[in-house]
């Protein structure tokens, strides 16, 4: 994912601080911020153009509601909190856009005696077809998320803000986005059914509700970033697949994180701005 150095508003030499005159922090946002704004709109909107429109709609908004910021937040959540209403007014419901996402307990892959198999360490790794395929389908799978879904996955996995941070950008407690963002890895590990080969794995060894809060710590685990360790043994074997179809699906979103600017839209966006703060131009849009 792509990292950036945190905003800090208190920090009188940023000039990023509230009150800074616009025509200069712009620009430098549009430096900062702009690659991973462009992998949110790309994910979120499936759709190029429409994408590269979007990330020039949230910085033409953002130059107007400047003035507006006080710097009670960091610079990134405030334009992200711009970028997701802005991502809701553009969307439509789209046509086959699923009501709902499974729980849960729906989710869990209890009852099936074949998992997608991830290999582990010492064995024969999945060759490059089957890892660009399930690039591929993890793809299409964060496209037919529902949008209280889609844009949790793509701020976390794809652009890298925390659980806090993805909190304070959709104005939703921090519970409500882990609960959304653990069923949205559980569908996306879904989507590798139809392109990586499957295993038989055995039953439960343990209780199965010693499984269930394994699978939780290890989502923890996914939400800070942390590595998901504990002593040999303490969980089954289906447990530890089921653990590396989840790592598997985060390393291939991160994979979406690293493309960079499209060719020629940072200086359209740029070239916009300056037009924007040109004398008489200003609440034009």
């Amino acid at each position: 994912m792509i990292r950036f150095e945190p905003h800090d508003p208190g920090d009188p030499s940023d000039p990023m601080q509230s009150g800074a005159d616009r025509d200069v922090v712009l620009p430098l946002l549009v430096e900062r911020e702009g690659p991973r704004l462009h992998g949110l709109a790309r994910r979120f909107c499936g759709d190029a153009q429409m994408a590269e429109d979007l990330v020039q709609e949230v910085f033409l908004r953002a130059y107007e509601a400047w003035p507006t910021f006080r710097g009670d937040s960091k610079v990134s959540t405030w334009l992200f909190r711009i970028a997701a209403r802005t991502c809701g007014r553009m969307q439509r419901k789209r046509a086959g856009e699923p009501e709902r996402v499974e729980s849960l307990e729906e989710l869990l892959p209890s009852g099936q005696p074949r998992l997608t198999y991830i290999p582990g360490r010492g064995e024969e790794p999945l060759d490059v077809q089957v890892r660009e395929e399930s690039r591929r389908a993890v793809q299409a799978a964060i496209a037919r998320l529902p949008e209280d879904f889609r844009m949790p996955i793509v701020l976390r996995e794809i652009v890298g803000f925390s659980l806090a941070e993805i909190a304070a950008i959709l104005d939703v407690p921090e519970a409500t986005i882990k609960t959304r963002l653990h069923r949205a890895r559980l569908k996306l590990r879904q989507a590798l059914e139809s392109v990586v080969p499957e295993r038989e794995v055995p039953a439960y060894t343990l209780e199965r509700d010693l499984c269930v809060d394994l699978l939780h710590a290890k989502q923890a685990c996914l939400d800070r970033e942390e590595p998901f360790q504990f002593p040999d043994g303490i969980f089954c074997e289906r447990c530890e697949v089921v653990f590396r179809s989840l790592d598997f699906t985060q390393e291939l979103c991160a994979l979406e994180a690293g493309e960079g600017w499209p060719p020629g839209l940072e200086e359209r966006i740029l070239q916009a701005l300056e037009a924007r703060g040109t004398p008489g131009a200003a609440g034009e849009a």
